[in-house]
């Protein structure tokens, strides 16, 4: 691990949970520090703190993740949801709000792992078949996706929910099942789905205002379409708008489901912000307005 932040108290109680649950751990006070260290020596994850003197997270966070594709944690004290997007967009594949416990950091950091296949030893051993969809093409055991044939340069989480949209396609699938499954949370942000699912149509769709691939389900989530080949632009007109969506427990038969246009894009200027917790642990769930993206 490496772990990245200015304050000495807070680096020094997250490397030593980090140590008690067996990982060794390398620290840096500054993003120069951090990307020498990790040049050095590749971490399997990075916790990074978003407020550094001189080089913040956000641009840490892009140069680690143009040089490899290491999983980061960030930890910010902003309660800002714009700046908590923020990191989703450019890479970082979770965030932890100070105050925060480190207990849950350290569950967090296990998640990410397991997703990632960085938990040596922990996994099943069993290859999971590829997965070929719409032109798409999904390599789970080694990692790789490619559409027509073209490298797709996905991110932890991007991959792992492309995937599992893939495995039930024609299927509406709620947010906090998504979260469920993909990110193994019970409890979360929710535009995290939403930011995440952005920035995958923005990489598989051919058009990523007119999706026809990741639908938005008004009212219940996002479900994978396989088109036909002579599908007409009207087959992929339900999609256009993004309209709020409520989020959902459980998965719901795409039969069941009235697709109908959305609204207009709400402007991010009326999503009510979100505060930071006053106290650990950061487990409460935090209910956003669903944009539809």
């Amino acid at each position: 691990m490496l772990v990245v932040d200015d304050d000495p108290t807070v680096a020094e109680v997250v490397t030593g949970y980090l140590e008690r649950a067996g990982f060794s751990v390398d620290r840096a006070a500054d993003g120069p520090q951090a990307l020498r260290l990790a040049a050095a020596r590749p971490p399997a994850l990075v916790v990074l703190d978003l407020m550094l003197p001189g080089m913040d997270g956000l641009e840490v966070c892009r140069r680690l993740r143009a040089a490899a594709p290491v999983p980061v944690i960030m930890l910010t004290a902003r309660g800002d949801e714009d700046d908590r997007i923020l990191g989703l967009e450019i890479g970082a594949d979770d965030y932890v709000t100070k105050p925060f416990s480190p207990r849950e950091l350290v569950l967090r950091v296990e998640s990410v792992l397991r997703r990632h296949g960085g938990d040596q030893g922990r996994g099943t051993g069993v290859a999971e078949p590829g997965l070929r969809r719409a032109g798409i093409t999904l390599d789970p055991a080694g990692r790789r996706a490619t559409k027509d044939g073209r490298p797709l340069a996905l991110t932890l989480r991007e991959f792992d929910l492309l995937a599992h949209l893939m495995r039930h396609p024609g299927l509406a699938i709620g947010r906090e099942t998504l979260m469920h499954d993909v990110w193994g949370w019970e409890f979360g942000d929710l535009s995290t789905v939403t930011v995440h699912v952005r920035r995958l149509r923005g990489k598989i769709e051919d058009d990523p205002a007119r999706p026809r691939l990741i639908r938005t389900v008004w009212g219940v989530g996002y479900r994978f379409d396989v088109p036909a080949d002579d599908a007409s632009d009207d087959n992929a007109s339900d999609d256009q708008g993004e309209g709020p969506v409520a989020p959902a427990l459980g998965s719901v038969p795409v039969a069941s489901v009235a697709v109908v246009p959305a609204p207009a894009h709400a402007p991010a200027s009326e999503l009510p912000p979100v505060s930071p917790p006053t106290s650990p642990p950061v487990s409460a769930s935090v209910a956003t307005p669903f944009d539809g993206s």
